[in-house]
């Protein structure tokens, strides 16, 4: 089962909102000279050397090269496969940071790989003090080969930057989404996940945000467990201004999320029972678990069910169905 990154299959562009960082811009085209640039080639050679089955794509027919096709890079990174061949050919030569980013997570580069195209590029390669969304290869391939369990992977400020088809299948597809949109606190603290509150079936009071049923206190834990993640994301990056303007931005539309970061409650992530509401298959019950990397500030979030289980069963289904309805 493939990884889905934002973004799947297009470069989009959205309206600059206020402090929010855009996922990937179209790069401004670059002078063609009829020559192929390093840049291109260095891409190229990368390409050739992923493997589908390294990337976590299938292999379907016979292929000319054992290497990536530029149509699987692109979905991988999220671009469009115009943009890619151009890129490769030259005909653009000044990528965004966000787009050089993409490309070093699908092509699994190392750090050192990774500055050397953004130097190629004409960028300066990340700097430390600023979140990163860099997935390092062995994290990618952890999350490649986890086909079985719904997860993605988050940024320190809690924003979506990867996530497999089997996520997508049961929380909803987020590719066409903008980062804002993707960002977990936000969508909780806003409302804009969907929030409601109701009576279950056994008279006790949930919170559900999109397909995610909570109960209160499930919903209190895990509001302050953001927010104490949010407050060591400043804490650690106090030189990011996308961050502290993401801080007061929330501030500002939201009092709950206001009262709570003055109120300096800390709680933590732990094993969790989580309800799925499911449009097709109904409630889901699965444990989910978030996973940190060390060395990192990336989240894993993997959902899983006891093996047999009715859970068990409806995610196997799900695999199979993907983003399809059921008639």
């Amino acid at each position: 089962m493939a990884t889905t990154l934002a973004g799947h299959g297009e470069v989009r562009q959205y309206p600059e909102q206020p402090g929010e960082r855009q996922y990937q811009a179209v790069a401004a085209p670059g002078r063609n000279t009829g020559e192929v640039s390093e840049l291109g080639k260095t891409l190229h050679a990368w390409r050739d050397r992923v493997t589908p089955a390294e990337a976590g794509l299938p292999v379907n027919g016979v292929r000319r090269a054992p290497g990536l096709r530029r149509e699987e890079l692109a979905q991988l990174a999220g671009l469009s496969v115009d943009y890619v061949v151009r890129l490769e050919q030259g005909r653009s030569s000044s990528p965004s940071a966000q787009v050089l980013t993409s490309l070093a997570r699908a092509l699994r580069l190392g750090d050192a790989e990774r500055d050397h195209l953004f130097v190629l590029a004409g960028q300066a390669p990340p700097a430390p003090g600023r979140i990163s969304t860099y997935i390092p290869p062995g994290v990618q391939r952890l999350v490649d080969q986890l086909d079985g369990a719904p997860l993605s992977v988050a940024d320190a400020s809690w924003t979506m930057i990867s996530w497999n088809s089997l996520w997508a299948a049961m929380l909803g597809d987020p590719s066409g989404l903008r980062p804002r949109e993707r960002n977990i606190i936000w969508l909780y603290f806003t409302g804009r996940a969907g929030a409601v509150d109701r009576r279950s079936a056994d008279g006790t009071y949930v919170t559900g945000h999109g397909r995610v049923r909570q109960t209160p206190e499930q919903a209190e834990r895990f509001k302050l467990a953001m927010v104490t993640d949010l407050r060591a994301a400043v804490t650690r990056y106090p030189k990011d201004p996308d961050l502290h303007q993401f801080v007061a931005d929330l501030r500002a539309v939201s009092p709950e999320f206001a009262t709570a970061w003055d109120n300096h409650q800390i709680a933590f992530h732990g094993s969790d029972h989580k309800t799925v509401e499911h449009p097709d298959l109904g409630p889901i019950v699965l444990d989910c678990d978030v996973l940190t990397v060390p060395g990192s500030d990336l989240r894993i979030v993997v959902y899983t069910a006891p093996p047999n289980s009715e859970a068990a069963e409806k995610l196997k289904l799900l695999s199979v169905i993907g983003l399809q309805t059921l008639a």
